[in-house]
């Protein structure tokens, strides 16, 4: 992913979770901010201890990057996302990933069903 399109701050992550607006699953929260000042949206993670070792957080973070660079043609609108992982995610494969990221980011309404349909297109031709 491109370094225009990470969160690296501290204080971007701080100020996208103080607007408290989040969606979540059994697997992904995500905080939801739109910026209008970006032409693009922006991404940032988080996975905490919790989660496992090193080595696991590592593989869980390369997981969701995958996600992301593949719906990112569904996310239209230059939104800043901070995506935390919850511990069960461990458990789930880059694809169950994807599906999850995707429900999320459906109801948080940065992606709309659309996403889903065009994938299927793809699929049928």
């Amino acid at each position: 992913m491109k370094k225009s399109y990470r969160i690296k701050k501290e204080k971007e992550f701080k100020q996208i979770i103080q607007k408290r607006q989040s969606f979540a699953n059994r697997h992904l929260i995500v905080y939801v901010r739109l910026n209008e000042e970006s032409d693009h949206f922006r991404v940032g993670l988080s996975v905490g201890k919790k989660i496992g070792n090193a080595v696991t957080r590592n593989r869980v973070k390369r997981q969701i990057r995958q996600s992301v660079f593949e719906l990112q043609e569904d996310i239209v609108l230059p939104y800043d996302l901070v995506i935390i992982a919850r511990p069960n995610i461990v458990q789930l494969s880059t694809l169950e990933v994807k599906e999850n990221l995707r429900h999320v980011l459906q109801i948080a309404n940065v992606i709309g069903k659309r996403g889903k349909e065009s994938e299927e297109k793809t699929v049928d031709v």
